[in-house]
């Protein structure tokens, strides 16, 4: 396994003793498998961060721990790797810890070995449970803040919450596919409802203020909810299809836990159109999505939206649902062009920049108050 990098460097990086990284270094056994591939992807992560090893400074490690797709967390691995290096003259590195599935006692372990090893800080996507609250406290109660992307942990001592008022996310996207579907109660065809896991916060509140804006608005609507899936393409594919082949009448979607291919892929395997499709997220398979026209728009950041062009004329500000974001408007782009538009620098990365200069924030008050 050759590297250039001196053995406590590994060991920081991977979060276990200098011992255990010399044992599996020079093949000497007796150590877990898990343990060594941590080691792997440590050297592989060192590799990424070149540019901040590099640095002199006091050297600011925080943690990041989730549980969703690969294709979210590589995405916020990425953009994360982007953003840190411009926090300088602070050197700040960050140690990945994500799962695609798992038991919620696989997170509080998780959670629990970085409060014994210690951090700068915490960047957490977890399920809501008061096990995961409890941890948290132990982390606060080690010096270590906390903060929650994309899916909060209200009840809990996080610091800080990184994400879109997801309720009014709801109530927009309910907005949304009435734009594309139209408003007459003539017509009743079902949404389909795609979630990955209501034990999220995140996409319980989504959800909650879709089904809030339809039964105050559009109660001719019926809805169809999936779940479970954890997101995967695999499980929201199967699911897609039992909800296509029990509902004959679904022709939108809105999409609250991704799996967005998996879902168009259903409705083309049973040849049925799908008028509206609501997603969440600039991530890279959305991008294309939505510059294919698959996808009717993407909601982000701070309730902005893109999407491809409308069938229909953009209705007076005065018939919007009472229930969305007042002040925030999508960008003027965004209701005629087929293309979406980019973020920032590095493209849909500011919730990471906001993340990461949180952390910071905290962390040099900590270090500044001894």
């Amino acid at each position: 396994m050759p590297h250039p990098y001196p053995i406590r460097e590994i060991a920081r990086q991977a979060g276990v003793s200098e011992a255990t990284v010399d044992r599996v270094l020079n093949d000497r056994g007796g150590v877990r498998p898990s343990t060594v591939n941590d080691i792997r992807q440590a050297i592989a992560d060192l590799n990424q961060q070149r540019s901040q090893l590099r640095l002199a400074g006091r050297v600011f490690m925080i943690d990041i721990v989730m549980q969703t797709p690969d294709r979210f967390s590589s995405a916020v691995k990425a953009a994360l790797e982007q953003e840190l290096p411009s926090l300088r003259p602070a050197v700040v590195r960050s140690r990945f810890d994500f799962r695609e599935t798992g038991r919620v006692g696989d997170i509080i372990g998780i959670l629990d070995a970085i409060a014994r090893r210690g951090s700068r800080g915490v960047i957490l996507k977890a399920p809501e449970a008061p096990e995961v609250n409890a941890a948290v406290l132990r982390l606060s109660e080690a010096g270590i803040p906390v903060v929650t992307l994309v899916s909060d942990l209200p009840f809990s001592t996080r610091v800080a919450y990184v994400g879109m008022d997801n309720r009014s996310a709801g109530a927009t996207a309910a907005y949304l596919v009435n734009q594309w579907l139209g408003e007459a109660p003539a017509r009743d065809g079902r949404i389909l409802v795609a979630l990955s896991r209501s034990v999220f916060r995140g996409e319980e509140e989504r959800e909650i203020g879709f089904r809030s804006a339809i039964r105050e608005r559009w109660p001719h609507r019926a809805l169809v909810e999936i779940t479970d899936s954890d997101g995967l393409d695999t499980s929201v594919y199967r699911l897609a299809l039992d909800a296509l082949d029990q509902y004959a009448d679904i022709e939108a979607v809105y999409s609250i836990g991704g799996g967005n291919r998996a879902i168009l892929d259903a409705f083309d395997a049973r040849r049925r159109p799908c008028r509206a499709f609501i997603a969440h997220d600039l991530d890279r398979d959305n991008r294309e999505l939505l510059e294919a026209g698959r996808l009717s728009a993407v909601l982000y950041h701070d309730l902005r939206w893109t999407a491809r062009s409308s069938p229909r004329p953009r209705p007076s500000r005065s018939s919007r649902p009472s229930t969305s974001p007042r002040r925030r408007r999508p960008s003027r782009t965004s209701a005629a062009s087929a293309r979406p538009t980019r973020v920032g620098n590095h493209g849909d990365v500011t919730w990471v920049w906001l993340f990461s200069s949180e952390v910071m924030r905290l962390a040099r008050g900590r270090a500044g108050s001894g």
